[in-house]
């Protein structure tokens, strides 16, 4: 098949947002008493969207949440990452210049993110890599979040593409779960955030480095023969 979508993840694979997650929500568990949590832990918990975060953060510092105060912490947690969310933020190694050969070599690009819509669009803005993508979809964006197929499937509608000629590229198991689900093939990043390795969810590719994936792109899905 020859590909001519790729569609990214956001956190942990297009940029290491985890610094910038973890003041967040250590604002939110240290306001309320609880210890604040190390980066380590935190990169660990990353991908299912801030709730989870936020549920997931009062767990491992102590007595779960109370489900009825998830709103209010939620609500904290976004004004604190929205006001910082590029302070530490930066794009992994790599990507840029991907992105660039990509751009030339005429792919269009996508974000489906389980970040909300409005602060994806915020962070790929103040990191300047808005000019690359052509849709940034979020949980938000038709209601529906990954693994579910149907996000994807907006994020290539949006740029033109078809299904069949797209794949995805992310760094957990939500991830490949969503590529399975809409039937195209996967890259896996090992430098993303997720407690077990990548390859235990079965992507089609694995990579440790960006510089990894334009070679993949071009033998095994024709990425050269879109040149422009």
């Amino acid at each position: 098949m020859a590909v001519s979508t790729v569609v990214f993840d956001l956190d942990g694979t297009l940029v290491d947002t985890a610094p910038d997650l973890m003041h967040a929500t250590n604002a939110v568990l240290t306001a309320h008493g609880r210890r604040a949590m190390a980066i380590d832990e935190l990169r660990q918990m990353v991908g299912q969207g801030a709730r989870t975060l936020i549920d997931l953060g009062f767990a491992r510092t102590g007595e779960p949440v109370a489900v009825h105060r998830l709103d209010e912490l939620f609500d904290t947690f976004i004004d604190h990452y929205a006001n910082n969310i590029a302070r530490h933020s930066r794009p992994y190694p790599g990507v840029i210049e991907l992105l660039d050969k990509c751009a030339a070599n005429g792919l269009a690009m996508a974000v489906c993110t389980n970040k909300l819509e409005a602060l994806s669009i915020k962070l790929i803005d103040e990191l300047d890599l808005a000019k690359y993508f052509g849709a940034i979809i979020g949980p938000d964006t038709i209601g529906v979040a990954k693994p579910n197929a149907a996000p994807y499937h907006e994020a290539v509608q949006r740029v033109g593409g078809t299904v069949s000629g797209s794949l995805m590229i992310g760094d957990s198991e939500t991830d490949i779960r969503t590529a399975k689900a809409a039937g195209v093939p996967s890259i896996g990043v090992t430098f993303g955030y997720t407690q077990r390795h990548v390859s235990h969810f079965g992507p089609d590719h694995v990579v440790d480095h960006f510089d990894d994936v334009w070679p993949i792109l071009e033998d095994h899905y024709g990425a050269h023969l879109m040149s422009v």
